[in-house]
């Protein structure tokens, strides 16, 4: 992989669902961990040492790589190589549910 992939949810594979795209990660060879994030909460910017894979189940996730911002909604999803600069915040008033994945 040599930049990041924004994938949306395809809406035939029915409502979003924390599970749902907790079995597509972990298909994918992913390990996965939930986290709630307030508004407000803000990454500066910063790299993993693995592939990297962010999906948000609720509320909106601003995640910026290399100057592009993808803001990520109920169902979306950011792939990011190992080594990629990103940085990330929560937008708007309510509080985000994302699924962290990495891979080695």
């Amino acid at each position: 992989m040599s930049g990041p992939r924004f994938e949306r949810w395809d809406p035939q594979d029915g409502p979003v669902t924390e599970k749902r795209m907790l079995n597509i990660l972990e298909s994918e060879g992913y390990e996965v961990s939930s986290y709630t994030y307030r508004p407000g909460t803000a990454f500066p910017p910063h790299e993993h040492a693995q592939d990297k894979c962010d999906a948000v189940i609720e509320g909106t996730f601003r995640l910026t790589v290399a100057g592009v911002a993808y803001d990520l909604g109920p169902g979306d999803r950011l792939y990011v190589p190992a080594g990629t600069r990103h940085a990330a915040e929560v937008i708007g008033s309510a509080a985000v549910l994302s699924l962290d994945a990495t891979r080695w």
